[in-house]
This record gives structure tokens, sequence and C-alpha cells, in this order.
């Protein structure tokens, strides 16, 4: 063979064996060493109640596994519960727990992790910002059209020291599917009659009267836009949005504000009766500081995960984020978990398997 043909044949593999090895399928390539260059994505969806405290998990989270990037998008519990459903995504929020009909939709079983408490506010854009008195019966009324004037004669009677104006009530409700109308129309449901034989509770229902808005932001930024606005938000946008909340009479009589200490009192109230699949309302709870529109709010995750190293990835998130991603809740306006509930939500997580085996040791 010519010299210079076995020349040409040599360098021809030396440049074969230097290129780099590209992977099928593999988002995460490995560097000398075996080290990621690309971190592990876990990928999730659904309600907005929530969002504000898991975008602070996420970023906090970040900073003590680099190598594990988790992406969070706000688009209500609906598109959350059918995300999962579809299995287009790892994990889903909701305020609401599943239902059965929806459960039995599902290849698999579902988990629900409780992560923290919330306030849903009744919140409203009146001149000076008063605190309002409500009640459940009056708030339905609102919602039903029946009260259609901020002086009408009921609302007059709860708040005889404010001068309530002569102005039309815009209600401002959700147009997606979402866990905050599920906690609000649960509310109104357990406290009105009226509401609950006419729209009744549910995720998505028949408005009679008002205005649709997307995600609690969009329910914030109406009311925030119309003045005699009325609308119900997680408590954390009326805050962010300078909107006054209303003061809500609970089962025991009393006007109580919306507020971290309210809802830890609701869920205190609720906590004994969690049933073994934490599927559980707690509104109206009993409870002299009890806050009457409090409810968990969950991610749900599938028991059996498909791809070990997600799975794994999954489950240590879900741990850190109920012990110490629990530290950042009261800030964002979250009451943290009873450490009871804490306790039944670790045998949960361990209970996460692939392939039948365990998750976390």
């Amino acid at each position: 063979m010519d010299k210079w043909l076995k020349c040409f044949i040599i360098l021809a593999l030396v440049l074969l064996v230097s290129l780099p090895l590209v992977g099928c399928g593999k988002e995460r390539q490995a560097q000398p060493g075996g080290q990621p260059t690309q971190p592990l994505k876990l990928s999730g969806a659904g309600a907005s109640f929530p969002y504000p405290l898991y975008s602070k998990w996420i970023a906090e989270y970040r900073k003590v596994k680099p190598e594990v990037a988790v992406d969070y998008q706000s688009i209500g519990s609906g598109g959350g519960i059918r995300g999962i459903t579809e299995r287009t995504i790892d994990f889903a929020g909701s305020d609401a727990p599943m239902s059965d009909e929806e459960l039995a939709r599902v290849q698999g079983e579902i988990v629900h992790i409780p992560t923290v408490v919330g306030a849903v506010a009744v919140t409203y854009n009146l001149p000076g910002k008063p605190v309002l008195n409500l009640d459940g019966e009056t708030i339905a009324a609102i919602f039903l059209g029946e009260i259609k004037k901020w002086n009408d004669t009921r609302l007059k009677e709860l708040n005889p020291e404010i001068a309530l104006p002569d102005k039309d009530i815009a209600v401002v409700h959700r147009s997606d599917g979402s866990g905050t109308t599920y906690v609000f129309t649960d509310y109104l449901s357990a406290v009105s009659a009226a509401w609950k034989n006419g729209p009744g509770k549910g995720k998505s229902v028949e408005w009679p009267v008002g205005i649709g808005a997307k995600g609690n932001e969009g329910v914030a930024g109406q009311v925030t836009q119309i003045e005699g606005a009325v609308g119900y938000v997680e408590l954390a946008y009326a805050v962010e949005n300078g909107l006054p909340c209303a003061r809500v009479k609970n089962k025991e009589g009393k006007f109580v504000e919306p507020s971290v200490a309210s809802a830890t009192a609701a869920a205190a109230g609720a906590a004994t009766n969690m049933p073994a699949d934490m599927r559980l309302s707690i509104v109206d709870p009993p409870g002299a500081d009890a806050y009457p529109l409090a409810s968990y709010t969950y991610l749900l995750v599938y028991r059996e995960q498909q791809d070990q190293e997600k799975g794994k990835a999954l489950a240590e998130f879900l741990w850190w984020a109920i012990h110490e991603g629990q530290q950042y809740a009261a800030e964002l306006l979250y009451a943290p978990l009873p450490a009871d509930v804490v306790r039944q939500l670790e045998g949960k997580i361990k209970s996460l398997t692939h392939q039948g085996k365990p998750l976390l040791k």
C-alpha cells in the first residue's frame, strides 16, 4: 500500500475516534469525570394560588441542588390536572383535590401532597379602601347578582360605620378551571343554600353574573382597574396589588381577616380529620380565630415513577418542600403545614417507587 495512503487512513482514524459521542434522546451530556453539563429538568404546571411560593422554592432549591432544574407554570388547577392525567408534566399543582371521577381517568395511582395552607381573600376596589365585614350569605348574594349596589341594605347592616357609595358592584371571577374557584365555591356551598342549589361547587361553575379573568393575577388585575369591582384571589395577590381584604364571619360568629395566623387556625381545626389520601376540605372550620376561606394546596404526583432518575429527583424536591421549604411560607402569606401533617407526608413521599422499589431510603 502506498505510504501516503497509509498516512491518510491513520489520520482519518485519529480524527474519527477524537470526535465527541452524540447521545440519542438524552438532554444531559457528560463531561470527563461524569459531571453533567445540563441539569436534570422537572416540569410542573397548575394552580396559580401557590405560584408565588413555588417560584421562591424553585429559586432556593436550585441553590441547594444545582444539578436539578424545576420549572412550574401557572396555568390553573384544571390545566395542571389535565397535564398530569396526560403525563405531559412530571407533577401538577391543584388547590382542589382530584375528584373520584378525575382519578378514575388516570392510568396509575396519584398521590396528593399538601404543601402549605393558603387563604382566599374577598377583595374589592372602593374609594378609601375600607375594610369591610362580610358573611357567607352576603358574599353569595353578591356573586349571584342579587346584591347589585355597594350601599345595599344588607351591606350597610354589616358595616354601619362605613359610608358605602351608591355605586354598581362589578363582579370579577375566574374564567379558567381553578382550584381557587373550587375553594371559593366550596365555601359558598357550605354557608348558602341558594348557592349550593344554584351554581354549586367546582373548579369551573356557571357564573350568574360578572367578568371572567384568567388566573389569580388576572382577577387581581381586573379588580385593580375597575372601581366598584369585587373578586376573590389568593391572599398574596391582593396584598401585592394593594387591595383591601374583607373580614369574613366564621362559624363562631367572629369576623376574621385572611392572614397566616387565621389560615393556620383553620388548618389546626381540621388537622385531626385528615384522611389517609390527604384529600380534605377545610372551609368554614371550627375555631374562634379560624378564617373560613382557607385551603390546602396540593402537588400531584404518580406513586409509580416511570423514570428512576427523575422520580428520585422529584421525591427529593418534595421532601425538601415539606421540610426546609416551609420556612419561606409565612413571608409570602401562606401558612406552614401542621407538624402532624408533615409526619403523614413523610410516609407518602417514601411510598413513591420505580419498578416497585422505593425512590427514597
